[in-house]
């Protein structure tokens, strides 16, 4: 019996370093939030490289999973 692909893919990998909109749609919050959160230093793992900006996933990861601080956007 041969399997057939069902038209069903598995999800492509998340990447090392993500595009802000990838990070932004990762946190299921808007990309101009995520930019501001950017620009005040909350997010971690953030590599520029000229005007790109990327984040590192790992970081963000363990970021999201330790975050007891005030939520994007929000001053602390």
């Amino acid at each position: 019996m041969s399997h057939q692909n069902d038209g069903a893919e598995a999800p492509a990998p998340i990447p090392e370093m993500l595009t802000v909109e990838e990070a932004a749609a990762f946190l299921r919050v808007n990309r101009k939030t995520f930019y501001e959160a950017v620009r005040l230093g909350s997010i971690p793992g953030v590599v520029r490289l000229g005007r790109v900006i990327r984040i590192n996933k790992a970081a963000l990861i363990g970021w999201v999973q330790g975050n007891g601080g005030p939520a994007l956007g929000e001053k602390r």
